[in-house]
């Protein structure tokens, strides 16, 4: 009997809006969905996106920020105002041409 090696998930694929809601998103794939998501609103010509990562006890907001202060397109980020999500989401300024 062979067995078939563990197929891989499906691509996932993001809608691009000036808003992007991680929950619905497994952990493990974050960093990855955050770096093609920007990379994507930044060729769609968005200066401004929010990412929702919720409350919690931060770990997903420290993961994002991570990976927003390496990024080569990300100008500036932080809080998102309260209407907003507050720090359960950080507005990003990505770098314009």
């Amino acid at each position: 009997m062979t067995h078939d090696p563990p197929s891989e998930p499906p691509p996932i694929e993001i809608e691009i809006a000036d808003v992007l809601d991680l929950h619905s998103f497994p952990p493990a794939q974050i960093g990855e969905i955050v770096e093609d998501y920007l990379d994507l609103a930044y060729q769609a010509g968005f200066d401004q996106v929010r990412l929702i990562h919720g409350r919690g006890i931060g770990v997903q907001r420290q993961r994002v920020r991570k990976i927003l202060q390496r990024s080569p397109l990300v100008e500036a980020f932080g809080d998102a105002p309260m209407g907003a999500g507050g720090w359960g989401a950080t507005l990003v300024r990505l770098k314009l041409e």
